[in-house]
């Protein structure tokens, strides 16, 4: 019997809320660009890559272990909130794990955001990885690179 489990990522930046939330939200712009060692694209498929419906194909940059692209449906939006949960629907983790979502929540700390990242994921085998081993550093790497693109950006 496969493991079902979450994952929680949180990253305290040095940039506003709504400046982290607005490079979130422009990933598939900001991220291939700014941090190729990381990602090569980021495809909108369907919707615009924001709303509720859309699917993005995120390909990885050659030399990452265990991915290299993946197919995200934006499940949840909440921009009051800063909320954004996303279902991996195809690619290389579904090769771990039967179901695999996420969500994103930017929050108003005193000085800058506080960054979660959490993840609810179903092993597809007993001996899949830990999500932690695949995705933690890489989570943090990533909103640490943005909020240093975008402090550098303004």
């Amino acid at each position: 019997m496969a493991s079902i489990g979450n994952l929680e990522v949180d990253v305290e930046v040095k940039s506003n809320p709504e400046k982290f939330w607005n490079g979130i939200r422009d990933s598939d712009k900001i991220f291939p660009t700014a941090f190729p060692e990381l990602y090569k694209s980021i495809e909108i498929l369907e919707g615009d890559g924001k709303a509720v419906g859309s699917v993005r194909l995120v390909k990885f940059a050659e030399g990452l272990p265990m991915v290299s692209m993946c197919k995200e449906k934006v499940e949840v939006v909440d921009e009051e909130k800063k909320t954004v949960g996303y279902s991996i629907v195809e690619g290389d983790v579904l090769s771990f794990y039967k179901s695999f979502k996420a969500q994103l929540v930017v929050e108003p700390k005193e000085e800058g955001s506080l960054v979660k990242w959490t993840c609810e994921f179903e092993k597809s085998k007993d001996d899949a990885p830990d999500p932690e081993i695949i995705f933690k550093a890489f989570a943090v790497k990533t909103f640490q690179d943005l909020d240093a693109y975008l402090i550098k950006a303004n």
